[in-house]
């Protein structure tokens, strides 16, 4: 290992931007009007009075740089036409290109992305290793992958690159799981649900239908597809514990629990156990949940599993794990024993008792005031509109949490999040990412029958920040699961970059150090993803500034 002397790529805000440091006054979060940011797009989940159980899932959402140009753009997942819906009016998804001045403008048509089946999810990545981001699309009735050509449009390449799947997929992450240095895909299946089974669920206090619960649906297959490196894909999970495994899959993330260089898998089950997939090497896979205890409450009975992410809470190099259920069964945050097990600290953390009578989705683990902690943001919302009639003290339309990270403790500082914090959701999807350059991860909530909701980061000031934009040579070119390790200050912190995580949704695939007072990074290390697990030494990189860096 030695210290890199080459020239970087930098782009981005020279100066720390006015903001708010945590407990200041002006809230930390602004939502950015659709008049303001020119988006005008909104969800339509197909609600009717059979109450079909797609409808009350919703989308996923995406922060991705389509065309290269350095600058975040937005990607909306709608609904469509399928077997128990045909829509009055065209409903489509939509890509939003950012204008680099707070406003962005619908290039959907232009691009050739408007989806097409009744929509779920979205997982950004570069497959090809070409540059530009590709996008997969989840949903009830078929997948889509729509290959980026580069210039600034897309071609639906579903069907000859093997990727085409029926049924109903949701969470799908993309991330190297033999270390080839190529993508390979995981996409999650949720329940059987054909024009056979749509059973009908009536008889409430309303006299009326109502969105069965899961549990009546029978688990599915999840499908692992291995990148050829020649544009088409092979499915490889189903001669594994990936295969056998029948689950009703939602949120998935990438990431390594046992630091041994190859990345597993998280995944969120709906009234079945969740799934822990410890990626063994050689296309072996574990599920692992059970002895892990991540796969059921601490009573022993599955939950509701909607929305998951991990990271090293405490910056001590292992990941931890966050899965967030519906309201009565608490959201479990996972702290990680260091020998494949782990402990739930939700109630120690105050995150049980904050979130008992709330249905979490969208979520993510993110140093929102870059002091170099970890934070935590929650996106809500209960999945049958009929809700109220039946259960007190649970609301359809649900606030958003926020939890700064103090003194090694999680504290709600939602009432100081701002005025969209005091708003109800049908909160789903979430995504974040830095749509200004200025070094602050902003937030994208998509809403479930309704508009989405943008919010701009007002944090931070005081504190320094240094971005980077990893480029994988010899790995993806994405570099998924490559780790950074960076002092700031005397203080030492290690991140894993991770694929996927929230509910649906991709984020910026960029990452945002925060360096607290400290002007600049007394020095930087990443550690590649791959066989060899090559670790580079940078010095010298410029705060308040985002560096591009190429794997050597």
């Amino acid at each position: 290992m030695k210290t890199s002397r080459r020239r970087f790529l930098q782009y981005g805000a020279a100066t720390l931007p006015a903001g708010r440091l945590f407990g200041a006054s002006a809230p930390l979060f602004e939502e950015i009007s659709p008049a303001k940011s020119g988006i005008r797009f909104v969800h339509q989940n197909a609600l009717s009075e059979k109450r079909y159980l797609p409808e009350s899932l919703g989308p996923g959402c995406a922060f991705l740089d389509f065309d290269n140009d350095g600058w975040l753009d937005i990607y909306l997942v709608n609904s469509g036409p399928c077997d128990f819906w045909t829509p009055s009016q065209p409903v489509r998804n939509a890509l939003y290109r950012n204008n680099r001045d707070g406003t962005f403008t619908d290039v959907t048509e232009r691009a050739g992305v408007p989806g097409g089946n009744f929509g779920m999810g979205v997982a950004v990545g570069d497959y090809n290793n070409d540059g530009f981001p590709d996008l997969f699309l989840t949903g009830y009735g078929r997948t889509i992958l729509y290959r980026n050509n580069g210039d600034g449009t897309f071609t639906d390449v579903t069907k000859q690159s093997g990727l085409l799947v029926e049924g109903w997929t949701t969470g799908a992450v993309w991330f190297d799981y033999d270390n080839d240095g190529r993508l390979d895909l995981f996409v999650g299946s949720y329940v059987d649900y054909g024009k056979g089974e749509h059973y009908s669920c009536g008889n409430n206090k309303l006299g009326r239908n109502f969105y069965c619960v899961p549990r009546l649906f029978k688990p599915t297959a999840s499908l692992l597809f291995h990148n050829n490196g020649d544009g088409t894909f092979t499915e490889t999970g189903s001669k594994t514990d990936i295969g056998s495994s029948l689950g009703k899959a939602l949120g998935v993330v990438a990431t390594d629990v046992n630091n041994d260089g190859l990345t597993d898998l998280f995944v969120a089950n709906d009234t079945s156990p969740n799934c822990l997939f410890l990626n063994r090497g050689g296309g072996r896979w574990e599920e692992a949940a059970l002895a892990a205890g991540v796969g059921f409450s601490s009573d022993g009975r599955p939950r509701s599993g909607m929305g998951v992410d991990s990271a090293s809470l405490r910056g001590d190099g292992w990941q931890d794990l966050f899965v967030a259920n519906i309201d009565q069964e608490k959201f479990s945050l996972y702290k990680n024993q260091h020998d494949e097990t782990f402990q739930d600290i939700a109630f120690d953390e105050g995150i049980a008792q904050a979130t008992r009578l709330l249905s979490g989705w969208g979520l993510k683990f993110f140093d929102y005031d870059n002091d170099g902690e970890v934070d935590l943001i929650l996106a809500n919302g209960h999945p049958d509109d009929m809700v109220e009639s039946y259960s007190p003290g649970v609301k359809y339309r649900e606030p958003l949490l926020l939890f700064h990270q103090e003194k090694g403790r999680l504290r709600d500082v939602s009432s100081l999040a701002g005025p969209a914090f005091r708003q109800s959701y049908t909160a789903r999807g979430l995504a974040v990412g830095d749509i200004a350059n200025e070094g602050r991860l902003d937030l994208l909530i998509a809403n479930n029958g309704g508009a989405p909701v943008l919010l701009k980061n007002r944090s931070g000031e005081g504190n320094h920040w240094l971005g980077l934009k990893l480029r994988g040579t010899l790995c993806n070119r994405d570099a998924i699961g490559a780790r950074v390790t960076w002092s700031a200050g005397g203080v030492q912190r290690s991140r894993l970059k991770t694929g996927g995580g929230s509910y649906l949704s991709s984020h910026d695939p960029r990452e945002i150090l925060g360096l607290g007072r400290a002007e600049k990074a007394d020095w930087l290390e990443v550690k590649w993803p791959g066989p060899d697990g090559k670790t580079e030494r940078f010095a010298g990189l410029p705060s308040g500034r985002y560096s591009v860096i190429t794997q050597k």
